[in-house]
Formats: structure tokens, sequence, C-alpha cells
């Protein structure tokens, strides 16, 4: 992967970060507000699993 496609790939998550706050600012509060309830080893948790996801779909993207 050369740098263009690393800076293309951190833009495109920007505009997915960017789409729920500006499509629902009510709902991306309340999440925000149910996820600050959440323990840090449920929160490590589902950073676990979202690491664990964007590297296998790396994985399967490469073969």
């Amino acid at each position: 992967m050369d740098g263009d496609s690393f800076w293309l790939a951190m833009a495109l998550v920007l505009v997915i970060e960017g789409l729920f706050p500006f499509l629902s600012p009510g709902g991306w509060r309340r999440m925000f507000a149910q996820i600050l309830q959440l323990s840090d080893g449920q929160i490590r948790f589902f950073g676990l699993c979202s690491i664990l996801a964007g590297l296998m779909w790396l994985w399967w993207q490469t073969l």
C-alpha cells in the first residue's frame, strides 16, 4: 500500500465517522451516553473486536 492509498483510507474513515452525528445528532449523543456507562473492560473488548474485524477484512482483501 502506498502513501496515497493510506491517506485515502483515512479520509474515508473521517467521512464514515461523520455520517452518524450529521444524520442523527440526538442518536449520536444517546449512543455516547450509553458508551460512557460501560466499564473499561467492556470498551476494550469492543475495541479489540473492531481491530480483529478490520485485520480480518484487510487479510481477506489481500487474498
